[in-house]
């Protein structure tokens, strides 16, 4: 056994109570015993016991009363009756009210010692389930951070020390370099990994939209609003909201954030109740919030409020060394999900992706990949079956031409090939950059 198991004899027998002690503690268990229930609900106050094997008929309180106050008192514990009355009444009544199983007097040693090593193996059983479900949880969703960089040492290192804490973090880094898997890792080592870490993609939504989405809506309250609907703030209640592109809500929904950070408390659109909510903020952006703060384009007391802690996520450029072991990771995930046979790269393949600047960083790293094993014919991943040729290196670029293809390029990979936001982001419109792309024959790498 891994752990010694612990039995309560509860009877008002002496003969009854010596037997199954020197029976029990032979077999290697921890035994006390106690002449009526009320002393084994005071011996109960103060210890635990696995299994509790108690008589039906005793002075005073009876068996079952007894276990109906265990369940309450221990409702982990597993109780045993035993009766010299057997009766199909009395068996029944005792497993209605959770007993585990029931005996008669007088004993067969054999088998009161089957049934208490059932007993044992259930108790074993539900501590090794409990252990699996605790390593589940705190391994759950982090299994995509990879590297033994120093950068990426740090940035563990930083992950650990803030989750015990509900403190706000501001995670910070470029567009495809994890900051949602940080955010995911954070909460799966917190105190409130149990409850929901939901997310809210602020730079997908208008301000209106915002505001229903954080706060959530009264029936009634703008046209389309048939029923009520819970925000996030309060979804989130005892567990994490993470509100990635931060950096992109407007100063008034700033304004609303910041007392909604300082209160725990918000309305929903077209309410008047005042709902609380306890969670912990991790934010996400790709912007100096700094600067912003110095252009008057963020509040600086939200700022501050926000950045109680921040990590810094680095670019994938910065840590080349990680590339082997995230090239690895993808294979052995996209050939598992695609149902392929493992294939491995060929040295050339593997030294070009280690030689390019990625500027859609991880993410477009995992998108090769991910290309390549679709594509892909044989056992490895080659040259040719990289996108690299559609993509733009930095050591090409010798004109001011290749100088704006470079730049265009890297954008339309940061905003995934999202034109409008690309476009946005350039300054120019929608029409100017489709123009622009059939110019240098710029393609997605999905393409």
């Amino acid at each position: 056994m891994t752990k010694k198991i612990s039995i309560l004899i509860v009877d008002d027998e002496d003969s009854v109570r010596d037997s199954l002690l020197n029976w029990f503690i032979e077999d290697g268990y921890r035994v006390e015993c106690a002449e009526n229930a009320k002393k084994a609900l005071l011996i109960l106050e103060s210890d635990t016991f696995d299994i509790i094997l108690a008589d039906i008929k005793m002075p005073g309180m009876d068996g079952l009363e007894m276990l109906r106050r265990i369940k309450v008192l221990k409702p982990d514990s597993i109780v045993i009756v035993m009766t010299a009355f057997a009766t199909v009444d009395t068996a029944v009544q005792a497993l209605k009210d959770g007993a585990f199983d029931y005996v008669t007097k007088p004993f067969d040693p054999d088998d009161l010692s089957h049934l208490i090593r059932n007993a044992s193996k259930q108790i074993t059983l539900a501590e090794e389930n409990e252990n699996l479900r605790n390593k589940v949880v705190s391994l759950e969703n982090v299994e995509d951070l990879i590297g033994t960089s120093d950068a990426m040492k740090k940035v563990f290192q930083d992950i650990e020390s803030v989750a015990q804490s509900s403190s706000s973090v501001v995670i910070t880094g470029e567009s495809g370099t994890g900051k949602e898997l940080v955010a995911r890792a954070i909460h799966s080592n917190s105190p409130r990994k149990f409850f929901p870490l939901v997310s809210v993609h602020c730079g997908a939504l208008t301000e209106s939209l915002l505001e229903s989405e954080l706060f959530g809506h009264e029936k009634g309250a703008f046209t389309g609003a048939m029923y009520n609907r819970k925000g996030r703030f309060e979804m989130a209640d005892n567990g994490t909201i993470f509100l990635d592109e931060i950096a992109t809500i407007s100063l008034k929904m700033q304004i609303d954030l910041l007392r909604v950070l300082e209160t725990k408390s918000f309305v929903r659109v077209g309410g008047n109740k005042e709902i609380t909510s306890d969670f912990r903020v991790i934010c996400a952006t790709n912007k100096d919030l700094k600067s912003l703060v110095e252009k008057g384009e963020f509040r600086e007391d939200l700022y501050y409020r926000l950045n109680v802690v921040n990590i810094s996520i680095p670019p994938l450029r910065g840590r080349k060394e990680d590339i082997p072991l995230l090239v690895d990771y993808f294979i052995r995930k996209y050939c598992t999900s695609m149902n392929k046979q493992p294939v491995f790269i060929e040295p050339a393949a593997l030294k070009r992706l280690e030689e390019f600047n990625f500027p859609g960083n991880v993410r477009e790293l995992e998108n090769m990949i991910e290309r390549a094993i679709v594509v892909g014919n044989g056992k490895k991943i080659t040259v040719r079956d990289l996108p690299l040729e559609k993509s733009v290196m930095t050591t090409s670029i010798e004109s001011l031409d290749d100088l704006e293809k470079n730049h265009i390029y890297q954008i339309l990979v940061k905003y995934g090939w999202n034109i409008s936001r690309a476009a946005k982001a350039l300054k120019v419109d929608r029409v100017t950059l489709y123009n622009k792309i059939s110019k240098y024959g710029l393609k997605s790498p999905e393409s």
